[in-house]
């Protein structure tokens, strides 16, 4: 079935809106905005409750709770955000594409996200390792928003 291709982002149940999510953890990466230009820039830089290997939140349930600067994105945000990867999943069925190759539901493996070498796996260092003064020294080219 492609319900993404059928469905809204809106009109999605929960398990449906879950099994959107690629595991490429790029949502995970800290992004800063240039105060003048309000340009979005990834870093290498991850959120701590981020399993570098699996790409996936260690506490998923309690993340906003948890991470202050956590982003809960739904249906309604899907389309608005603009720092959201073109990859992204939620923004392709919000742009009225369809997904990758890779994205699990149409390769039948969670493995191709990190295969195609979409995933932060490998790339990245957590937030606890990175001096506040020193983010901009991990800024990355790899992500297109």
């Amino acid at each position: 079935m492609t319900f993404w291709r059928d469905k809204t982002l809106e009109e999605m149940t929960e398990t449906e809106w879950e099994s959107l999510c690629d595991g490429c953890a790029r949502c995970c990466l800290i992004k800063l905005t240039d105060e003048d230009t309000q340009e979005v820039h990834y870093t290498a830089i991850v959120c701590d409750l981020l399993d570098q290997h699996d790409c996936r939140c260690t506490h998923y349930p309690q993340r906003h709770e948890l991470v202050e600067d956590c982003i809960e994105l739904d249906a309604a945000t899907a389309d608005r955000l603009a720092w959201l990867p073109t990859t992204c999943a939620y923004r392709l069925v919000a742009e009225g594409k369809d997904l990758h190759w890779w994205h699990h539901l149409k390769s039948g493996d969670r493995n191709t996200v990190h295969e195609a070498g979409i995933s932060v796996r490998g790339r990245v260092i957590g937030r606890q390792h990175v001096h506040e003064a020193d983010e901009q020294s991990y800024i990355v080219k790899w992500v297109e928003a």
